[in-house]
Formats: structure tokens, sequence, C-alpha cells
């Protein structure tokens, strides 16, 4: 079970049970022969990015269920708006779906004021994935080996430092402005194209520090590359027991992690979004794929179209403030 943000444990709370009365609605849905050809699914940035890491794994599983290839196609650019924007006005003929995250599909709604797309009318949900703990962690350069060492220092030398994100108003972004507030800190921002350039920007000295999702993180770290701090998380995570939280390292109310979902152009075949979301769903919780996903640091959810929805409408609501009290625009 997820236990990314508190306030997601109503919505995991029901996910058995919702889940399977999607399924069943799935199942009840009209018959259909789709796909027939190749469906391509684009990932809003590069490769060996965590959607991009996601959306291999998945794809090889989808193309034996379903029987057509499915196939990454990577549309970079914009922090996730370009290839968002791309599946937010293709064909909705069920040829082209959207696997993408926070900021593209919630955040830059209130980021951007000229927005070439609305993901709430042009894109239509299909399933809430996955989500990942993002991990905060400190290039060796910067000397520290704690919250409180790290802390010290961002306040003791403000401006000084900088951090890497995945773009602006990702949530590694965010996350971070958020601990700046929180904590009378202060650090540069420098956003990158995806997570896998911004632990290399760390691991080059290029930046000092970062929150990002752990599958990019962890595999430095663990060569002792990178000094991990604490997880942005509400609580522990399982699939990192041993890293603590912010809140335990004594700064409180940050709750920032990363979720990946899968969208289609809105007007596709309802039967079509249905019949992904049931395989999608079933997909994700297969054993093997599940252990092949938590060796990655993610975290099934495997929702309904209708969850995935109210979700985007909840995180709307709860990271408007937040950006409005960061000032934050585009860089």
């Amino acid at each position: 079970m997820n236990r990314i943000q508190n306030r997601c444990a109503a919505l995991l709370a029901g996910l058995t049970l919702a889940t399977t009365a999607g399924q069943a609605l799935a199942q009840a849905a009209p018959a259909t022969d789709w796909p027939q050809r190749p469906v391509r699914v684009v990932v809003p940035y590069g490769p060996g990015s965590s959607p991009d890491i996601l959306a291999r794994l998945v794809n090889e599983r989808l193309t034996a269920r379903l029987g057509q290839a499915f196939i990454v196609e990577n549309r970079p650019g914009a922090g996730g708006n370009s290839g968002t924007e791309y599946v937010a006005k293709a064909t909705p003929d069920g040829q082209t779906f959207l696997l993408s995250v926070n900021a593209p599909l919630v955040y830059n709604t209130i980021l951007y004021k000229n927005l070439r797309y609305d993901p709430f009318r042009e894109l239509a949900p299909v399933t809430l994935a996955v989500t990942s703990p993002n991990v905060c962690a400190a290039a060796n350069s910067m000397g520290v080996d704690s919250v409180k060492g790290w802390l010290d220092a961002l306040r003791a030398r403000p401006g000084q430092y900088n951090f890497a994100s995945t773009g602006n108003g990702s949530i590694s972004h965010l996350g971070v402005e958020l601990l700046k507030i929180k904590t009378k800190s202060f650090a540069v921002h420098i956003p990158y194209a995806s997570s896998s350039q911004a632990v290399t920007a760390m691991l080059q000295g290029d930046v000092h520090f970062a929150c990002l999702p752990g599958a990019t993180v962890m595999p430095q770290a663990k060569a002792g590359k990178l000094k991990v701090l604490a997880i942005t998380s509400a609580e522990r995570s399982p699939l990192l027991p041993e890293v603590p939280t912010l809140k335990e390292s004594g700064v409180p109310d940050i709750q920032a992690a990363p979720w990946f979902a899968y969208m289609a152009p809105a007007g596709t075949p309802p039967a079509i979004v249905q019949r992904l979301n049931q395989a999608l769903v079933a997909t994700l919780r297969e054993p093997e794929v599940a252990e092949k996903l938590r060796a990655q640091y993610f975290d099934v959810i495997a929702s309904t179209p209708e969850e995935l929805g109210r979700f985007m409408r909840e995180e709307q609501a709860r990271w408007r403030p937040v950006i409005q009290r960061a000032g934050l625009t585009p860089d």
C-alpha cells in the first residue's frame, strides 16, 4: 500500500474494492477488438527517467497481454509540457496514450498562465499507476550526512548551494520550495529535463542536492556516490525502510512524492479506455511485474479512471496555495 501522502489514505484504503468494481465495469463494457496495430505510449521525459523506466517495464507485459506492440515514444521538453501537449492534441483513436507525472498533469495548470493544453479537458484519465518515494540526497562534495547538517549549511550560506529538479513545477521542485518555506532556508533551483540528468549533475558536482525518485537516486547512493538524507513521504516507505522521513528528521508538514498516471486523448472511445485500464491494472498487479516495480522503488496503486480524475482535482487544490505562496513562475 502507498504510504507517501496521508492525504491519499482514504483513496488507497478503498483500492481493492474500487479496483474490483472497475474491473467489473470494464468486463461489462462493449466488446472491442482493440488494438489492431502497435500502440504508442508517449513519455514526456527522456530515456532513463523514472516515467521511461516504468513505461518500458509495463509495455513488455502489455504487449504480451493485448497481442500488439506497445512502444515508448520519448518526447521531452518544457518540463514535461511538450509531450503532454502532444497527446492532448492527438487523434483520439486508441493508438496514442500518455504516461506522465504530477507537474504536466496538474501543477503546471497553476504555474503557467498560458499553458497550451488543458489536462482536465483534453485528456481522459486511464489509471493512477504507481507512486515512488522522493529521496533527498546530497552530493558528496556538499559534505553533509544528516538532514540537520544539510539544513544548517543552507541557512548558514544562503545562495551558495543549488538543487536539481526534473523541471519547473515538478514535485522535485515544489517539494524543495516547500522545504525552504518551512525551514527558512534558501538554495538556487536548477531544472533538468529528467531525473537521470539531475542525478548526473549531482555526480559531476554541478549541483549540491536534489529530492528525486528512488529509481534514479538509490543506485548511485548504494555505490557511495551520493549521500541519502531522507524521503519526502508522510511515513517511512516499505521500499526504503532504512531511510527516515523529513518529519522524523525535524521538518514538519513535508509530503511531496511523484505519482505516475496513464492518460488518453479526450474523446478516446470509453470501451478502449476501459480495456486499457483493465489491462494495466492486471499487469501492474502481476506478482512478477510488481516485484520488478518494487526493485525500481515504484509502489503500485492501479486505480480506476474515476479515482484518478478525483485525485488530480485534489492535487490541484492542495498545491495551488503552495505555488502561489512561493511566488513561483516558469524560469
